[in-house]
């Protein structure tokens, strides 16, 4: 099987650069499906759908330059209000571009320009009780081993359905259970450049739900009004890595909810988004809840020095300011200029750089959870899994609060971090709502340019030791208020005159970088066929 080493428990503590290029053998009797015309040779199908449907496991895909525009849509029976331009529900495929840049999965109608921003361009996808669903992009549902790689994936809107996402592995995302596992997402770029309102903007990049085991390396995401990388719905299986990677000019660069376990995110690029990177627990579809990065019984952390197994580690986080993306729901409620929001338990904060972030490099806090659970987390008798439930809140009661405990703060450097000046404003801060929890703690965490900003203060001298349970709350109520100050979740009410924090003016979408390094070699590993003959087995991209 082409990435069954995908499936060992405990494999992020074994992924290592070297074994992101191993190229594993195609199984005997594997086919290759080519889509298109390549070097003037023609595949036998035109349509990436059509290679899927006539594809058995162990097949590989291969996908000319071209630009493959969604003249229909599927959806999988166990989620109608999903519908995709394309499919996949054959385990152990591999789909692989030729280009990445000039291989296009791409959302908008044909007749128009490669993912064109002009209104009339764009698919709303089908209607259902009398509403436009709007498109996924590739959804691989409940099809374990499903590759994909070297390909750019644009303008997949949202809309009344399970939609909006470009690139999607989806274990039946809501039912509580993990559905899929393994997958390889390498040199993949997903973005749209469309917007016209929130409710049908482009939603995320790269999605990852129920599902255990998978590895996201030099990929790319920007533009969308939740986040352009996701893992969640996973609970402590989602054994997964994001690596070498960027996601720019999104709500939140990643988010993941209700995802814990062995998890590893090192060596990425988060910038430019309203709020770089975030974790957190809800009470919602995505469950089982609560996040939570401890390790599962016989896990070992993927890093080395690493208390627990989940572990944010050796990223640049900076420039995330911008309130002018795309933003919609729970994601846009992210306060601008932060670099990392850990609104979870368990969690460890590794060696990063936090740069420029102006509110705060890393803040630890609840999650206030204000929603109503869907019909079958209720059903299920989960009204506020791993909560705690109506928490008083300020002047609210919360339906169901997740406070945050025994976090890692550990050898981070900041510069130039909390440069909008207002209270609480630094390196970091924490609040957390109950007692009786082991205490987030700080170690060897370096301020550039003068002394580290915490709020409280001195957090590396009164909880430099992890461990120690919690005697009382620590609410940090002057943090907590410029927090709801900076989301302006409640309103301006939580804000003095003198805080000044940047507001949404004019949603801008950029456009996709032009030195997105592509495959080296998109012959590596493929069985022998006309497109990659053996003779020619280093046939380079045609980027």
């Amino acid at each position: 099987m082409q990435m069954r080493l995908l499936r060992i428990a405990g494999f992020a503590s074994a992924v290592t650069c070297s074994m992101l290029a191993l190229t594993v053998p195609a199984p005997a009797g594997a086919k290759v499906l080519r889509v298109g015309t390549y070097d003037h040779i023609k595949g036998q199908y035109k349509t990436i759908q059509a290679a899927v449907d006539h594809a058995r496991p162990g097949d590989w895909i291969l996908v000319a330059p071209g630009d493959y525009k969604t003249t229909s849509s599927k959806a999988p029976a166990g989620d109608p209000d999903a519908p995709a331009g394309v499919l996949i529900k054959t385990p152990d495929l591999t789909i692989r571009g030729m280009s990445r840049r000039k291989v296009v999965v791409d959302g908008t109608k044909p007749g128009y320009g490669e993912c064109s921003k002009r209104p009339a361009a764009q698919n709303y996808g089908p209607k259902r009780e009398g509403q436009r669903e709007g498109l996924n992009g590739i959804l691989v549902w409940e099809a374990n081993d499903v590759n994909i790689e070297n390909l750019t994936a644009c303008n997949f809107l949202g809309g009344s359905g399970d939609t909006g996402n470009e690139i999607w592995w989806d274990g039946d995302a809501g039912g509580g259970k993990i559905h899929g596992w393994g997958f390889l997402a390498t040199y993949l770029s997903a973005t749209s450049t469309f917007y016209r309102k929130e409710s049908d903007a482009a939603t995320y990049g790269l999605f990852s739900s129920d599902w255990d085991g998978g590895i996201f390396a030099d990929d790319y995401a920007s533009n969308f009004n939740d986040a352009g990388f996701y893992i969640g719905g996973c609970a402590q299986k989602c054994t997964q890595v994001i690596k070498d990677s960027q996601s720019q000019y999104n709500a939140l660069g990643y988010s993941g909810t209700n995802s814990g376990g062995s998890m590893l995110i090192e060596h990425n690029k988060f910038d430019h988004n309203k709020d770089g990177f975030d974790t957190n627990s809800q009470n919602n579809d995505d469950w089982p809840s609560p996040q939570n990065g401890a390790c599962p019984s016989g896990i070992r952390p993927p890093v080395k020095g690493a208390p627990t197994c989940w572990v944010l580690y050796k990223n640049e986080i900076y420039d995330n300011n911008d309130p002018n993306v795309p933003q919609a729901g729970s994601a846009a409620a992210g306060p601008v200029g932060t670099g990392a929001s850990i609104e979870g338990r368990n969690d460890t904060v590794m060696d990063n750089t936090f740069t420029r972030d102006g509110a705060w490099g890393v803040v630890f806090q609840p999650y206030p959870d204000t929603g109503t659970a869907p019909a079958d987390v209720i059903a299920a008798g989960e009204n506020c899994a791993g909560g705690t439930t109506d928490f008083p809140f300020f002047d609210l009661t919360i339906n169901c609060l997740y406070d945050d405990w025994g976090n890692h703060l550990i050898g981070n450097t900041f510069k130039d971090v909390g440069f909008f000046d207002n209270a609480t404003n630094g390196d970091f801060a924490e609040s957390t709502f109950e007692s009786g929890h082991p205490i987030n703690c700080y170690s060897g965490n370096k301020q550039i340019g003068g002394p580290e900003m915490s709020s409280p203060a001195n957090l590396e001298e009164t909880n430099a030791k992890c461990g120690p349970i919690a005697k009382q709350a620590d609410t940090n109520l002057p943090f907590v208020g410029e927090a709801l100050c900076d989301t302006n979740v409640f309103g301006p009410g939580y804000c003095s005159s003198s805080d000044k924090y940047p507001r949404p003016q004019r949603v801008v979408m950029h456009a996709l970088p032009r030195k997105l390094k592509s495959m080296p070699n998109p012959c590596s590993g493929v069985p022998n066929n006309p497109w990659c003959p053996a003779r020619h087995a280093r046939r380079q991209a045609q980027d």
